[in-house]
């Protein structure tokens, strides 16, 4: 397959060419919803929950065979290991600084991507989840921030299956038995009443509920359970500690 039809460079397009082949071998694939996705040329967010190192790559998969590259925020550190780093830049992808005076350039970058109408991938938790049962904790409020700046959608996604290949905080992937990576995009995220109002963050927070609860939903029907009544908030109490390679975008 040779990707989406769109200007990438060429680093992109090398890693496509070495990672897509991996991930067909390595894993068998149960995705739905890709009629969701809108197409090439138009700026969009996607937001996933996080359960693995290795789900942006099965992620990006799913993006990738359904015809959209994503350009994904991820943290600072990632773009400063020798030579991986140089070619993350290359590909487009965005770091985050957080904590550090630089910390709204990864806004003013996503929101820039949106409006040349690429595909922005976000994970809301901005971590692995914590939850006991890996159920999406509560969001973090950049997705809902950058769709309500361009006015673009924000496409909720579900994945179940990345942690059975590469267990959290895992340093040694698992690939056999082939694991199949279970992947479940949603309708638009209803945001257009907010849209209406001011960007404060009572409209961020309900906005950001409201991803979440869509990405929740379609990995309710991935797993086949109810979800949870209440979302784990790991600045609250109860979340296990932090392991201290956390903190993905």
């Amino acid at each position: 397959m040779s990707g989406p039809k769109q200007r990438l460079g060429f680093w992109y397009r090398v890693v496509a060419a070495i990672v897509r082949p991996v991930l067909m071998l390595l894993t068998r694939r149960d995705w739905h919803g890709a009629e969701h996705l809108p197409p090439v040329g138009t700026g969009v967010v996607v937001s996933t929950n996080h359960v693995s190192y290795v789900d942006p790559l099965t992620f990006a998969h799913f993006l990738w065979d359904n015809g959209r590259a994503p350009r994904f925020l991820a943290k600072e550190a990632v773009f400063r290991i020798p030579v991986l780093g140089r070619i993350i830049a290359a590909c487009g992808q965005i770091p985050v600084y957080r904590d550090s005076k630089h910390a709204a350039q990864a806004y003013r970058d996503a929101v820039a991507a949106v409006r040349r109408g690429e595909c922005v991938g976000i994970y809301p938790e901005g971590t692995i989840t914590r939850d006991p049962r890996m159920w999406p904790m509560v969001g973090r409020t950049g997705a809902a921030r950058v769709a309500l700046e361009t006015g673009c959608a924000v496409i909720p996604v579900a994945q179940w299956g990345p942690q059975h290949l590469l267990p959290p905080y895992a340093k040694l992937p698992s690939p056999l038995p082939r694991k199949t990576m279970h992947v479940s995009a949603g309708p638009p995220v209803e945001l257009d009443d907010l849209r209406k109002r001011p960007i404060t963050s009572a409209v961020l927070h309900e906005a950001t509920e409201r991803i979440m609860d869509a990405i929740t939903g379609e990995l309710a029907k991935l797993r086949n359970e109810p979800q949870p009544a209440t979302r784990l908030d790991p600045r609250g109490q109860g979340a296990p500690p932090a392991d201290s390679r956390e903190d993905d975008a």
